[in-house]
């Protein structure tokens, strides 16, 4: 057995009733970022150790690929449709590409601190500070985690609407976020990746 698969074997998942569960490249994509994870928030007690978000850009737009994922019990607590910035199409359907560029509407992938909650223009909203070289300009880009109505709750074979470069979300699903995050005593992290 693999090293990958014995750390696999460590981790458990558990089905949303709403959802089905990701595919095994999109579990082991997760699994490895979970595990750097928990080495960040070990080094960095400030930040919230029991539980993180996880974005996985791999995944289509019409699939979940946003995860709320509990570091301390190794469980999927949660998925949903999340979308990508307009600027990261790359016109084939299936690659995308990211930026930390102002004005390019890019996903930016990295680490992000969820931040100070505000109503803005689309409802609530969380601002996101970018905690890497390839997200640092997400305060200066006005990148925020929010949700959108034309985001759908379930999944569907086909892309979903795409933002400017925030991950947004499904209202049902920013409802059941925003609980999670109002609730934690310490900042929540969020990770984009590729």
């Amino acid at each position: 057995m693999g090293l990958l698969a014995l750390v696999a074997v460590a981790y458990s998942f558990k089905r949303n009733e709403n959802t089905a569960l990701p595919n095994e490249d999109t579990k082991e994509r997760l699994l490895t970022q979970v595990k750097t994870m928990k080495a960040y928030v070990a080094s960095h007690p400030r930040y919230n150790s029991e539980m993180a978000y996880f974005i996985d850009m791999k995944v289509m737009s019409g699939k979940n690929r946003f995860f709320c994922y509990d570091l301390k019990k190794n469980v999927l607590l949660d998925q949903g449709l999340v979308a990508h910035g307009s600027g990261s199409e790359t016109g084939n359907g299936v690659d995308l590409k990211f930026s930390n560029t102002p004005n390019s509407y890019c996903t930016a992938l990295g680490k992000y601190v969820i931040g100070a909650k505000y109503t803005g223009i689309f409802g609530m909203a969380y601002r996101l500070k970018g905690l890497d070289k390839t997200n640092n300009n997400a305060i200066a880009r006005s990148i925020v985690l929010h949700h959108y109505d034309a985001v759908p709750y379930s999944e569907q074979s086909q892309p979903i609407v795409n933002s400017l470069g925030c991950p947004m979300i499904n209202k049902t699903y920013f409802e059941r976020i925003e609980k999670q995050i109002d609730k934690s005593k310490k900042e929540m992290l969020l990770t984009i990746y590729y």
